[in-house]
Order: structure tokens, then sequence, then C-alpha cells
């Protein structure tokens, strides 16, 4: 039966959808709901008319989330301090290339960790868009085009500024994801038990922190930078005497990053940028609203 058929081909395809539409918007849930107004259109498809059932839906699944995003751009208007993408534990539920099975965990990994994440945000929407299609899910520039209404060539060039944005703002050192985990338990250690010392010799002296609370939670409305100021901002957050924070290790988009905790429940996911053995930069996530898909 066709709806058979339509329901077989969008679910072997959730994956890669919902990874699109992740990247694009920065939030799962409304990548979830993009993928789900995918499917309200994909229903009434021809399905003789289609192709390549992938780059159909992917292209599609784009589009709404690209919808989204301008929705999206006029709500941050009014949100309080700056804004993070929302963390994910289980990063399963995100494709990648070929058949959007992430086969491939560290390149999964690389393509959704919350440093990924901030760099696309600061592109335009359609750079991002264009990004994620050619670079992440490897769809030839003519289905590129066809996804954002622009020419291929066109396509092209959103795809190369954007490839020069990622470039210019990655480490330039990166470290592999053992090395990245490494500096995360000695910060971990470091934080819930050793000395400033050792918290200072992990960062580096232009280190930056990033807080999201979304006016719901503690955090500052700027981003902080430098040591002494970065250390000033962690102390309060962790010495509030009516309701001390406990830390862990845990996963977050693919990489190891540390949860904090308190007696109700999950208080905020600590996400680190570190670049040839040195932390630059910091991301908590407060925001109660964010921290659904994070594994407590």
């Amino acid at each position: 039966m066709a709806d058979d058929e339509h329901a077989r081909l969008f679910a072997e395809h959730r994956r890669a959808m919902t990874g699109a539409a992740y990247r694009i918007l920065g939030s799962l849930a409304a990548a979830e709901d993009a993928v789900q107004e995918t499917w309200l259109r994909w229903a009434e498809v021809d399905l003789a008319t289609v192709r390549n059932p992938r780059a159909y839906l992917l292209r599609a699944a784009s589009r709404q989330a690209l919808n989204a995003a301008r929705h999206q751009a006029r709500l941050r208007e009014d949100y309080v301090g700056p804004w993070l993408p929302e963390p994910v534990g289980d990063v399963t539920v995100l494709g990648s290339r070929a058949t959007g099975d992430p086969a491939d965990a560290a390149d999964l990994a690389e393509s959704v960790s919350l440093a990924m994440l901030v760099v696309l945000e600061s592109l335009s929407p359609p750079e991002r868009a264009a990004f994620v299609l050619r670079e992440v899910f490897g769809l030839p520039f003519d289905e590129v085009a066809t996804a954002l209404g622009r020419t291929p060539e066109a396509a092209r060039q959103l795809v190369h500024r954007a490839r020069e944005h990622v470039r210019e703002r990655a480490p330039r050192h990166p470290v592999d994801r053992s090395t990245h985990r490494e500096v995360t338990e000695r910060f971990l250690a470091a934080a819930a038990g050793g000395s400033i010392e050792d918290v200072v010799r992990l960062l580096s002296p232009d280190v930056v922190l990033v807080t999201d609370g979304g006016g719901k939670r503690r955090a500052a409305l700027r981003p902080i930078h430098g040591v002494e100021k970065v250390l000033r901002f962690a102390r309060g957050v962790m010495e509030r005497p009516d309701a001390p924070v406990s830390l862990r290790l845990g996963d977050v988009n693919g990489e190891a990053a540390i949860l904090m905790a308190r007696t109700d429940g999950l208080d905020g996911t600590v996400t680190l940028v570190v670049d040839d053995g040195l932390i630059t930069a910091i991301y908590l996530v407060r925001n109660p609203d964010k921290l659904a898909h994070v594994l407590a």
C-alpha cells in the first residue's frame, strides 16, 4: 500500500531529517516539530515523482527548519541573556552522512558538538542550511539549491562562505575526543575538590564563559572573558549554601561534559572547547527548558 511505503521511507530517513533540522535550529524539540510538519506534507506526495527519497525528505525538512528559524529569530529578540543550543544526551537520534545511520561516531559527534552548533548559530539561516546539507549530509549542490530556492552557483557561494566561517572559528589546534575527555575530567576534578591553581592551569588566558539561563536560572547577561572573571562567576554559582551543587561526568552532544545537579534535579550542563590542551571556551546551559534531552 502507498501509505505503508510513505511511512517506511519516512521512518528510514527520520534520523537524518531530525539531525539536519537540529543543526539548523539548535533545538531538538523544534527539530522534531519541523520533522512532523514534513510528514504531513510527505504523506500527500506521489512517490512515483520522487527520484531520491532521502534527498527529497532532507530538502523538505530543511525548508521547514528554515521557516521555523525565522520565527525563532523573532523570539530571540526578547530572550534574556545569551542563547545557546539545546544540549542532547543521546546523539543516536541525529543522522549523519549516507543513510542517516550514525556509523561513524567521531564524525557525528564533531558535527553536533556544542562548539560546532555555536559556530553554526553565527551563520545566517540559509548559510547554515547549505552547510548542513552539503558538508554534513553530502547532498549535491543542485539538491542544496532546490532546498533553498537558489541557483546551484548561489548554493555554492553559501557553502563556501559558511565553510570559511566555520574554519575561522574552529580551534587552531583541535584535540581528539579522548584528549577532550581527559581535559574535561581534570577540570571536573579541579572544580569539585581541587585548588584554584589546578583550575587556572587548565584555562587559556583569554577563556570565555557563555551562560544560558533563559531568565529562569542565574546566568550572566553577557559572555564573561578572562580567567579571573570566569572563576568569580563560577564560584557564585557553585557556592550557594541553600542549594549545593554536585558535579559528575556525562556525555552531551557526543562528547564529554559536566552535569550539574541539585537536590531537585539536573541544574545545567558544562561543555568545554579545548584548543592545544587548554580550555578556550565554556558553555553553561542552565535554562531548565533546554535540559529535557540530557540524560540526567
